[in-house]
């Protein structure tokens, strides 16, 4: 069963122009996406390239991935920050291809202390109730 949520995603380096003042808020390159899937198979938060150019996003490095179709080359954007269930935060992104849907991996999900639910879809880890107990600062 396919589960998807809603991500905000927003250019990181915009983000920082916009505090010291370099480029109006307004300006900050930002999208929502109302179906990203939630992969518990990925790692971390991946983008189709449209979206990456969308948001401006710069490559950082290169590097190999695990796929179902073996490994592949893949490579690493620059941050963004992600709003998923209202909690968020900022990492880098690795880019799909076009046809592919936002990627929503499990360290994304670790992170933000959230769980996929197989009835309820993307749940607050019941754990721990509504409050954001994070395992790493």
């Amino acid at each position: 069963m396919k589960h998807t949520t809603r991500i905000v995603l927003a250019n990181r380096k915009d983000q920082f122009l916009a505090e010291a003042g370099l480029i109006k808020p307004e300006e900050i390159r930002r999208v929502v996406v109302e179906d990203a899937v939630v992969d518990t198979g990925a790692t971390g938060l991946s983008l189709p390239q449209p979206l990456i150019e969308q948001l401006g996003l710069t490559p950082v490095r290169y590097r190999s991935a695990q796929t179902t179709n073996g490994i592949v080359t893949r490579t690493v954007y620059s941050e963004v920050r992600y709003t998923v269930l209202e909690r968020d935060g900022t990492t880098e992104v690795a880019d799909l291809p076009a046809e592919l849907p936002v990627l929503v991996g499990h360290m994304v999900l670790e992170y933000l202390d959230l769980c996929l639910d197989i009835k309820k879809g993307l749940i607050y880890n019941p754990a721990h109730g509504d409050e954001w107990i994070e395992d790493q600062l």
